[in-house]
């Protein structure tokens, strides 16, 4: 008896431990989201790396990102994505091609520019991880498991930069080992944006093919 009880006092320890780091990481992530919430805008420029080791697969290239609301401009990999609200503009110059349709936040998985300080709020357990110095900077990671077990997303850890409460990088881990790291080089809050730079102007791309995908 005596046993059962000290066992039973461990794990009711334990998962008091537990609810305190999921309520340090919600907290943290809170502070995250209502920081960049105050800014009007934000100018982002980034490291994107994709890795599979098992595939032998490493890519690595730079990317920037302009956020206004839930409006984006993103250049990544040769192909800018321009989100104004309503439609997704993916304009692919190589190919000459201009892909647009509807967005339906129902039907979006995925990271999206305009998501990625609050993507975490639904479909995720948080927990406390470990802090790491990088370059001088303290950084306070917190991982983000997927409630679907069904979901391709293995984890998600969160570095947040202990003093300014940004992200310094997300690390996204699939279930087929493959790994996406985005690190933040350069963040600009508050810029002075151009005041068509979330609108497509048709008229620029005469020569390129149009699909309209919906």
């Amino acid at each position: 008896m005596k046993n059962l009880i000290i066992i039973a006092v461990a794990i009711l320890s334990f998962n008091y431990g537990l609810a305190q780091n999921s309520e340090k990481a919600a907290n943290l992530l809170q502070d995250v989201s209502n920081k960049v919430q105050a800014y009007e805008n934000m100018v982002i420029d980034f490291k994107y790396t994709l890795e599979n080791k098992a595939a032998n697969v490493h890519q690595e290239t730079r990317g920037d990102v302009s956020i206004k609301g839930n409006k984006y401009l993103l250049n990544l990999m040769g192909t800018t994505q321009l989100f104004d609200g309503e439609k997704i503009y993916t304009i692919i110059p190589e190919d000459q091609e201009i892909n647009i349709s509807t967005y339906v936040e129902e039907n979006d998985n995925n990271i999206t520019p305009s998501k990625m300080f609050s993507f975490y709020k639904e479909g995720y357990t948080y927990a406390w991880d470990e802090s790491k110095n990088q370059n001088g900077r303290n950084i306070q990671y917190v991982k983000l498991l997927p409630k679907d077990s069904n979901a391709e997303i293995k984890n998600i850890l969160l570095g947040i930069d202990s003093q300014t409460n940004h992200i310094y990088n997300l690390i996204q881990t699939q279930e087929n080992g493959t790994k996406i790291t985005i690190t933040v080089k350069s963040f600009k809050p508050d810029q002075p944006l151009a005041k068509n730079l979330f609108k497509f102007e048709e008229d620029r791309y005469k020569d390129f093919y149009i699909n309209r995908l919906d």
